[in-house]
């Protein structure tokens, strides 16, 4: 598992959005989680989680997923709704793919960000 830190007191408008963002793809599908990331020309992408008889994917996976496959070459910060107090290795590892030093927001339902995966 990652190492986690508290998230920090206030986040940007911007790091906000993407909560809002995430929140509002969980929402829509009523997905167990939700997932904005924010690329380095400052397009966002959603994702959420899917899981079907031949696969699934996180929600984190999906909007990394998302960004790349819409030309992004980096991401400089990424947020995940989730019911679960750690981000998982694969999610993870996605944004890592992308992005050495994008934090990635960890968020309740309600959208109160709790922890922050910074840079390694």
């Amino acid at each position: 598992m990652p190492e986690l830190a508290p998230a920090p007191a206030a986040l940007s408008a911007e790091d906000t959005k993407l909560i809002t963002l995430a929140r509002s793809a969980r929402a829509r599908v009523a997905a167990l989680e939700g997932a904005a990331v924010r690329d380095g020309d400052g397009r966002t992408y959603t994702g959420v989680t899917v899981t079907l008889p031949s696969f699934s994917l996180g929600a984190l996976q999906l909007a990394v997923a998302a960004a790349v496959a819409a030309g992004a070459a980096t991401l400089e910060a990424a947020a995940l709704v989730t019911e679960a107090s750690t981000l998982d290795d694969a999610a993870a590892r996605a944004v890592r793919d992308v992005a050495q030093q994008a934090p990635v927001y960890l968020s309740d339902a309600t959208g109160t960000p709790f922890a922050v995966y910074a840079a390694e």
